[in-house]
């Protein structure tokens, strides 16, 4: 063997061949079933939690099945339906659910959005006054609304008629007006507890859009000459418009499938019965289990209505605005 073959080097092995289209295709569609693979029993949890029950729903509302007449349970059709859109008390609780719902997330919104202007400033005892304004929101719902039912609405011992004694005792007036709010005003009572507990889940939501704003351009703002509300106006107001779509179509998703201040406050009494207590009364009053499915999916597609109103009309102040 020669000096000069012990020195070569071993022969290179072939190259591999570059991979075909079809095989990159079937690589990336592997990938693919990799990654998704994982969202599998996700997407089977939503099915089972969400979409079957719904489905059964469905069916049941075209299902003449009342529980004290057992047998004579039987296809009904869109009787159900019809019945839904023909009674009046139903009619009343629709409107009722609209009217309420309107009210509470407009209001909310408005005064979330205050509260969070406020917050937004720098003050001694901020983080103490937030937390005080947070707390609403954390109060159960039936706690809540036993707290303005005893408490606040009382006419005999409630801290609403206390106020008004004491400052008509203050111009020297022994007959102060006595309110008895839950049956005088009741729809009123309902808005306001619900307000009151709605109210600081807005403004989270706002003070959050609020506190990524970009502070370099609304300071250079000020520095040549915008007064506050031109910030307000042209730059803080359209920078929240996707927070204030977010907490109005959370807020119309919520309170409109509100039960617990309603059953508690006035159980349903004076004009104040809503979708979802007219469901209850329905099915577990009445029995009549095919009218409390059709109405359910009713007030799901009024869910899905009045969401979508709500964020079509937050989305048209701000066009106005923009103009």
């Amino acid at each position: 063997m020669t000096a000069e073959s012990a020195v070569r080097p071993p022969p290179a092995s072939a190259a591999p061949a570059a991979p075909t289209n079809g095989q990159r295709e079937a690589r990336a569609r592997a990938e693919n079933r990799k990654r998704r693979l994982p969202l599998l029993p996700a997407l089977i949890f939503v099915i089972v939690v969400t979409q079957l029950p719904f489905l059964a729903t469905l069916v049941v509302s075209f299902m003449d099945w009342n529980a004290l007449y057992p047998d004579e349970r039987g296809f009904a059709g869109i009787s159900n339906y019809v019945e839904v859109f023909s009674d009046a008390s139903l009619r009343r609780s629709v409107v009722t659910t609209i009217v309420l719902t309107a009210t509470v997330v407009l209001v909310s919104l408005v005064l979330g959005l205050g509260l969070a202007l406020l917050l937004d400033r720098q003050f001694r005892g901020r983080g103490l006054v937030r937390t005080m304004l947070i707390a609403p929101f954390l109060v159960v719902p039936v706690a809540a609304a036993l707290l303005w039912k005893h408490a606040l609405l009382n006419p005999s011992y409630g801290l609403i008629n206390g106020t008004l004694t004491w400052v008509w005792s203050l111009f020297g007036s022994d007959d102060p007006p006595q309110v008895v709010w839950l049956t005088e005003f009741p729809l009123l009572s309902v808005e306001a507890s619900l307000i009151w507990q709605w109210t600081p889940f807005m403004m989270l939501i706002l003070l959050a859009g609020l506190q990524s704003r970009p502070l370099d351009v609304i300071e250079a703002a000020r520095m040549d000459g915008a007064s506050s509300w031109q910030v307000f106006r042209y730059m803080t107001f359209p920078h929240l418009r996707r927070y204030l779509e977010l907490g109005g179509l959370l807020g119309s998703i919520y309170v409109v499938q509100n039960f617990d201040a309603v059953f508690t406050l006035t159980s349903g009494a004076l004009g104040t019965a809503n979708l979802p207590y007219t469901i209850y009364q329905t099915f577990f009053n009445a029995r009549d289990y095919g009218l409390a499915s059709a109405t359910g999916v009713v007030a799901v597609i009024g869910t899905i209505v009045i969401a979508t109103f709500a964020l079509r009309t937050v989305s048209s102040l701000f066009e106005e605005n923009d103009r």
